[in-house]
């Protein structure tokens, strides 16, 4: 038992479970809480039956055409020329994406085959000889 306490595969091995046990208990957390309201919506007062009728809202301020040139209102724009043109773009992006990441793989490809064929077969060829 004594040598079972000293080594370091045990001591890894429960590091590694308080390690899990913590993310457990703050993903539960996380998951708990997300579901819980966040604040009591406060409670509107009906307005007063006292109050007088008669006078008049404040009048708001019309939009001038300035300031609906400043840029689009929020909300979903529906207008077919800007998807197409954004999933145009999108799908342009992703092909040079695509590429670069084909680049990618045929170099580690070419690296690998190279390794092989000027590192590891001469070795191998050379321990073949040698065994001989």
């Amino acid at each position: 038992m004594r040598k079972l306490i000293r080594t370091p595969l045990t001591w890894m091995v429960v590091a590694e479970i308080a390690v899990v046990g913590a993310l457990a208990v703050v993903a539960w957390n996380v998951v708990a809480s997300a579901s819980r309201p966040v604040a009591a919506a406060p409670a509107l007062a009906p307005p007063d039956a006292n109050a007088d009728a008669s006078t008049p809202l404040p009048d708001l301020p019309l939009l001038s055409p300035q300031r609906q040139q400043r840029g689009p209102l929020p909300g979903l724009n529906v207008d077919p020329g800007f998807w197409r043109e954004r999933l145009g773009q999108l799908n342009g992006d992703q092909v040079d994406l695509e590429q670069l990441e084909w680049r990618i793989v045929h170099s580690a490809e070419d690296a690998a085959k190279l390794y092989l064929e000027t590192v590891v077969l001469p070795a191998i060829q050379r321990a073949e000889r040698a065994a001989r």
